[in-house]
């Protein structure tokens, strides 16, 4: 990934969530933790747990040793982390099943207002818990419920 050796795990874990657009509450309520704890392990004021490793990593679409690879994270602690982790959120799939479900209204022309009376309340339901990127992408479905509808 062309990461320096023994960069600070912080600092590359603010560059990935502003890659993706998200702020620090953002990042905290993703991982079930406060503001003024992400703004700690960004600042190197603290290493996170494993937990929150696997969390990030997912989150950033890496495995949990690509996150910390070449950084000061403890290698005993890094040892312990799992192999994968999950790479989608559920904001993510609920969107990709959605397009699904109107890919197939878009093939066959039928199911259109039930399709669209199932999805409308998912996706206001997602809304609040979706990053700037899921955001756009939550629109553009919205759009073509809306269509769908016709």
């Amino acid at each position: 990934m062309g990461w320096h050796v023994d960069e600070n795990l912080g600092r590359r874990i603010a560059a990935l969530r502003g890659a993706l657009g998200m702020t620090q509450q953002d990042l905290a309520e993703r991982l079930a933790v406060s503001r003024v704890a992400v703004s700690h392990i960004e600042a190197g004021m603290s290493i996170p747990g494993e937990r929150t490793v696997v969390l990030l990593a997912g989150m950033f679409k890496l495995e949990p040793h690509e996150l910390v690879e070449g950084t000061q994270y403890p290698m005993a602690k890094a040892e312990r982390l799992p192999a994968v982790a999950a790479r989608y959120t559920e904001v993510e799939l609920q969107l990709a099943l959605c397009e699904r479900d109107l890919d197939w209204v878009d093939r066959t022309g039928t199911c259109a207002r039930a399709v669209v009376d199932q999805w409308r309340p998912v996706l206001a339901n997602l809304a609040s818990r979706a990053t700037p990127a899921e955001l756009d992408r939550l629109t553009k479905l919205r759009a073509r419920l809306s269509n769908a509808s016709r």
